[in-house]
């Protein structure tokens, strides 16, 4: 699914698009909730969640690695190695 097709969706189409279509890539955790960072494509898909109602609050949708600076320490890259 390209961006420009991403961005038209509904709200429950955008959660079904990252869940299934989409590579969790890593999560981090805040006061009041959860960001999950989703890899589609070219794109990425930071989606967050209200973890005392357990909602989708907000869809972030981004290309290249500047707002993924708050995720690198997570992401382990042992499997890459030989």
């Amino acid at each position: 699914m390209k961006l420009s097709e991403f961005i038209l969706l509904s709200e429950a189409e955008k959660q079904q698009a990252a869940l299934h279509l989409g590579v969790l890539v890593a999560k981090r955790k805040l006061q009041n909730g959860i960001l999950f960072l989703f890899r589609l494509e070219d794109y990425y898909v930071e989606m967050s969640c209200n973890t005392v109602n357990r909602r989708v609050t907000q869809y972030q949708v981004f290309t290249g690695s500047t707002l993924l600076e708050p995720y690198l320490s997570q992401i382990s890259i042992s499997r890459l190695l030989p």
